[in-house]
């Protein structure tokens, strides 16, 4: 347990900001979940639109590596392509 006051604060804003990251990463990846089952091309095309900056988000506060985030987007993006020669 800590004993310091500054380590006790560090422990409730780490827990807090942990809540928010476990939030953040859940939605987005229901977000990416949500736009794999779309096969409408623009409804894809506009969903991508929040998927990719909730991506860059996450890259950019550390929850994910920023390689990952880039891998789902590109991943993303080939598949709202093919949509539209499907």
């Amino acid at each position: 347990m800590a004993n310091h006051k500054s380590a006790k604060k560090a422990i409730r804003s780490s827990a807090k900001k942990r809540l928010l990251n476990r939030y953040q990463h859940k939605t987005t990846r229901n977000l990416v979940k949500k736009l794999r089952e779309t096969h409408d091309h623009a409804m894809a095309v506009e969903l991508f639109k929040t998927v990719a900056s909730a991506l860059d988000k996450l890259a950019k506060r550390n929850v994910i590596h920023k390689n990952k985030a880039a891998n789902n987007k590109s991943k993303l993006a080939r598949y709202v392509n093919k949509l539209a020669t499907a």
